[in-house]
């Protein structure tokens, strides 16, 4: 049997060369395993998703060359799926309730000490999962805005060990010690990036899923989460990322070169896959 790959981007701008390289990359797996390609659109932000940025998307994936299964799953329409994963969760008590901002979670963080630049200083201290039942209950019910946090401990205790594989790393130990409580719903959306991928990926049969070696610590919770919900583990193959001249990875944060640009000015979509060097 061939394997389903996908590409799940956030239509938040045009498509840059790190995306297409990912896309490619999928897709090009997915063909030589006589598969499927999956096309995901993660729009769960609407205050971020734009529809020209998503009709670009279709746009600059097929002048490259790329076929997709249709048709292709909207986060935004689905969130019922993720609603009755986060009841699960709350059943078995392991999510909590968290009141914090960042400024609050900031302010935490420097009366615990932990010096500003230290590469793990933004871990969530855990806060509200000290708030005793009542205290919580009476801030829900005085309608103050919350995000919900799944408690790594708990949930890990739960679970025990946890792997998965990867097939360029091999066996790997979901480690969690670098996030802390994650977010498992945001006050404003009602979910989160976290379990809506896990969620989609399961949903949609994904048996390979392909990304950029930057997501590696994501996979532990992703995996975690699998586990907690009763979810099959896909193998993992984590790609190099494609970096400008200085080392850089390119995205739309820092302005990576996008395919509707490079388009614009003349490129061909071979001239695209030599720019980043795809075989």
């Amino acid at each position: 049997m061939g394997l389903r790959t996908r590409f799940a981007p956030s239509p938040t701008g045009f498509l840059h060369l790190g995306s297409a390289f990912s896309a490619l990359f999928a897709f090009r797996l997915a063909q030589k395993s006589g598969g499927d390609f999956i096309l995901r659109i993660e729009d769960i932000d609407g205050s971020r998703c734009r529809s020209r940025f998503e009709e670009a998307i279709f746009q600059d994936l097929m002048w490259l060359g790329l076929e997709w299964e249709t048709p292709v799953r909207r986060q935004s329409e689905h969130l019922t799926d993720y609603t009755l994963a986060l009841q699960t969760l709350k059943d078995r008590d392991l999510i909590y309730p968290c009141f914090c901002s960042r400024s609050d979670i900031a302010a935490e963080i420097r009366r615990a000490g932990v010096a500003p630049h230290r590469q793990n200083s933004g871990i969530y201290p855990g806060t509200c999962k000290r708030l005793s039942s009542s205290e919580k209950k009476e801030k829900i019910d005085s309608g103050a805005p919350a995000a919900w946090r799944l408690d790594i401990h708990k949930a890990l205790e739960q679970t025990g060990p946890l792997y998965w594989h990867d097939r360029q790393l091999g066996k790997v130990r979901v480690a969690l010690e670098q996030h802390g409580d994650v977010v498992v719903e945001r006050r404003d959306i009602r979910t989160s990036y976290h379990l809506s991928v896990t969620l989609d990926d399961h949903i949609q049969e994904i048996s390979l899923i392909t990304r950029g070696e930057d997501l590696i610590p994501a996979t532990s919770i992703h995996v975690l989460l699998q586990s907690l919900l009763g979810l099959e583990t896909p193998e993992y193959f984590h790609h190099r990322l494609v970096t400008n001249d200085l080392g850089v990875r390119l995205a739309k944060r820092n302005d990576g070169q996008n395919i509707r640009s490079l388009k614009e000015a003349g490129f061909s979509p071979d001239a695209i896959l030599k720019m980043i060097e795809f075989d």
